[in-house]
């Protein structure tokens, strides 16, 4: 009796593949998952196709689905609120001053993007601004950023 691998197989192998990446801390099951659903296909499609075929088409989609991943679709689920970086990555960020005359001499700085996982924070300048002024961080001190204003040129 021989064994002949049919379409059904190789969807069972793709379904427990990708249902693995639910316990697996890699994200890397899922596109082998992925590839066993297409040689799914393909054999259901072409049933005349050799196991060493399929399992050479599988591991080439395999290979394919992990670089388009990486090069397409990682890119698009960057992180971009800069939440977590090192005091590097904040220094330098250029805000807008949206109220002042609060407590202490501070002021409150909304900027683009999220800086530190907030996009409004309250800051210390180091020369009078006013309402509508661009600044831009110089420093970390404590739960306020250190700003000065921004020149243009």
């Amino acid at each position: 009796m021989e064994f002949v691998v049919e379409p059904w197989h190789w969807l069972v192998l793709g379904i427990l593949l990708i249902l693995s990446e639910l316990v697996l801390p890699a994200f890397a099951a899922l596109w082998f998952g992925i590839a066993a659903v297409m040689v799914c296909i393909l054999l259901w499609l072409f049933p005349m196709m050799g196991f060493t075929t399929q399992v050479i088409t599988w591991g080439i989609l395999s290979i394919l689905c992990t670089i388009l991943w990486f090069k397409f679709i990682k890119p698009l689920s960057i992180d971009k609120t800069k939440a977590g970086l090192s005091r590097e990555a904040t220094i330098g960020q250029v805000g807008m001053v949206i109220q002042t005359g609060l407590d202490h001499s501070q002021i409150v700085v909304r900027f683009p993007m999220p800086v530190l996982g907030s996009d409004e924070w309250n800051c210390r300048s180091t020369a009078p601004v006013k309402v509508g002024d661009r600044v831009r961080v110089i420093d970390i001190m404590g739960n306020d950023l250190v700003v000065q204003p921004h020149s243009t040129s």
